[in-house]
């Protein structure tokens, strides 16, 4: 690899860090309940609005990538992610902090639709599924630092802020700055789009394919665990151990750690292992884990369920979205946008998570995971 390809590489990578800062909604909305006095459902309400854009943007974004290109579409997604993180320093009012949250989930949904494309245009045929897990292993750093900056913030005093968590939003708005330069300044050249872009109609379409509608699925069902588990593991501390939340807050570290590990380790994994069997030791760890967080009422228990959901949850993306994007290696724009859309399970289920733990306690909302946990194991017979 040259110089300038492994320049892209790591401005790429940088990219794959500024996407993990839409993860911060999990503990961001746990100090906005505080602040504001919110209940569960409510409450629940910033997660959702965040993963809910994915929804309206992710199809018409892989459509744009086949006018303007993927890299333009990159940098138009970290601008947008750029205001959003400006936005909840100018007050924190609810309805402030519902703009900041919903410009945070568009801008992350033109990235994650654009950027994983991108990479594969930047390796020129290397280990896809390999590579996008390190990219998620990057991405999970900026996730697990989040509630430590987050805590750090309200707990010491800081020039011009005292103590506020929010301080969290400053360190991630220069990071954005800096992916963004660093992106704009690299060369990628890009293979130009052959033949007519498809439709709108033509892409839903393309969900009519099997493996790319049970691919869909299962990438709904990961964001569904994922936003799920760090929305409401720090609930769980609270709940049945008595923690405050500055200290309950290190359940979504500890989440994002071991997400951290399993995608550096599922890099490796992937490379040299049957996909099949790393994904089934991988949802068998999540099964183990939602038992746990039901049942569980003991601080170890609790935090061995936490960990094994971080490290189980860690490659499900990367495999499916892999699996989906060389199953149709001509429409990848399209595929990559439909994948993407799924990630509209960040809102689906976030939202039923809190009713459930407003009738039933927070067991109620890990019922609701579960539901995605038996479905990844009906996935398990597409991988061969």
């Amino acid at each position: 690899m040259n110089k300038t390809s492994k320049f892209a590489l790591l401005s790429v990578m940088l990219c794959f860090f500024a996407m993990g800062f839409v993860d911060l909604v999990g503990i961001a909305s746990n100090y906005v309940k505080e602040d504001l006095g919110l209940n569960d459902s409510t409450a629940n309400i910033f997660p959702s609005l965040v993963f809910f854009w994915f929804l309206i943007f992710s199809v018409p974004t892989g459509m744009l990538m086949n006018k303007i290109g993927r890299k333009k579409t990159v940098l138009l997604s970290l601008i947008v992610t750029v205001i959003s993180l400006f936005i909840p320093l100018l007050g924190e009012s609810f309805a402030l902090m519902l703009v900041a949250f919903s410009l945070l989930g568009i801008g992350n949904a033109l990235m994650q639709t654009s950027l994983n494309p991108l990479v594969s245009t930047v390796l020129k045929g290397g280990n896809l599924a390999s590579t996008l897990t390190f990219g998620q292993f990057i991405k999970a750093i900026a996730s697990f630092l989040a509630p430590y900056l987050a805590m750090w913030g309200a707990t010491q005093v800081i020039p011009s802020f005292g103590y506020n968590w929010k301080v969290l939003f400053v360190i991630y708005f220069v990071v954005g700055i800096l992916a963004t330069l660093m992106l704009g300044l690299t060369h990628i050249e890009e293979e130009p789009i052959t033949g007519k872009p498809s439709t709108f109609a033509e892409c839903f379409k393309l969900l009519g394919t099997p493996i790319v509608l049970l691919s869909f699925l299962g990438i709904m069902c990961h964001v569904g665990i994922d936003v799920g588990t760090n929305t409401t593991a720090p609930k769980i501390l609270m709940e049945r151990l008595g923690m405050t939340l500055n200290d309950a807050a290190f359940a979504t570290s500890l989440y994002f750690i071991f997400r951290t590990i399993g995608c550096l380790t599922g890099s490796f994994f992937l490379r040299v292992m049957n996909n099949r069997l790393f994904f089934i030791i991988s949802v068998c760890m999540m099964a183990v884990s939602m038992l746990l967080l039901f049942t569980g009422s003991e601080k170890w228990e609790l935090y061995t369920a936490i960990a094994l959901v971080g490290y189980g949850n860690s490659n499900v993306f990367s495999i499916c979205f892999a699996k989906a994007l060389t199953s149709m290696p001509d429409k990848q724009n399209e595929v990559s946008g439909l994948m993407i859309m799924g990630l509209f399970g960040g809102t689906i289920f976030p939202l039923l998570m809190g009713f459930m733990s407003d009738a039933f306690d927070q067991a109620g909302a890990v019922l609701v995971m579960a539901v995605g946990v038996l479905y990844l194991f009906t996935y398990i017979k597409q991988l061969k």
